[in-house]
Parts: C-alpha cells; sequence; structure tokens
C-alpha cells in the first residue's frame, strides 16, 4: 500500500526553498542557515537554465534567487518563473546593494530583495508579509 504524504495543518507552515547561485559557497552557507531556521531546502541550482528545470522538478514554494548567474541574470529567471500565472515566490539576493538596479527588480515580478550579508529567515518572512 502506497503512503500518502502528511498534510498536517500548523499554525506555522515553512516554505520549501530552491536556492539558485552559482557560487558553491553562498549555497552552502544559505542552505545551513535556512534550514537551521526551519526552512526546507529542496534544492540547489547553478545557473538560469537549471533553476528553471530545477522549479519544474521540485516545485518549490519559494526561490532565492542570485542576480548575476552565468548564462542570463536573476531578473530574467524571476520573470520567467512569475510570469503566467504562478504562485511560486521570488526573492533576488546579491552581494551588491538593492538600490543599484533601480526598478528592476520590482518589474522582474520578484516579491523581493535581500543583500546576501542580510539573508535570514527572518529576512525571508519580512519581504513575503
Amino acid at each position: 500500500m502506497a503512503h500518502k504524504p502528511c498534510r498536517c495543518h500548523h499554525t506555522v507552515t515553512l516554505a520549501r526553498v530552491l536556492i539558485v547561485d552559482d557560487h558553491p559557497s553562498f549555497r552552502a552557507t544559505a542552505r545551513a542557515l535556512l534550514q537551521a531556521e526551519g526552512y526546507d531546502v529542496v534544492g540547489e541550482a547553478e545557473t538560469g537554465v537549471s533553476a528553471l528545470k530545477q522549479v519544474k522538478d521540485l516545485e518549490p514554494d519559494l526561490v532565492l534567487l542570485d542576480v548575476q548567474l552565468p548564462d542570463f541574470d536573476g531578473f530574467e529567471v524571476a520573470a520567467r518563473l512569475t510570469g503566467n500565472g504562478s504562485t511560486i515566490d521570488v526573492v533576488l539576493c546579491s552581494s551588491r546593494d538593492g538600490s543599484d538596479f533601480g526598478p528592476l527588480v520590482a518589474q522582474s515580478g520578484a516579491r523581493g530583495f535581500i543583500p546576501k550579508g542580510e539573508l535570514s529567515g527572518a529576512a525571508l518572512k519580512a519581504v513575503l508579509e
């Protein structure tokens, strides 16, 4: 007999997260930080192309997405992920300050921006509220 996933109702629902960044050290740090704060990190991707494939395969609730990727930028990835009525949440991040990007964050369809040095579960929650 096949087991069905538990659809338990808790007062706190923690997001399934995909981390997209071309630097392995940042992905490892972000994974450890978010898992320690109760997030379910379901995968990682290094490029925009691999991010789009991982989103299809893993169906995360949230994508933490670096602005600068080797193939195409995070703004383009965010626009592709949030287009066509998608309900996925995308939060952009960068080692640069958010003010460097002007209106690009909002135009991309992302929920917001967090500088990499300020990443925390609380910062994600604040952006998503």
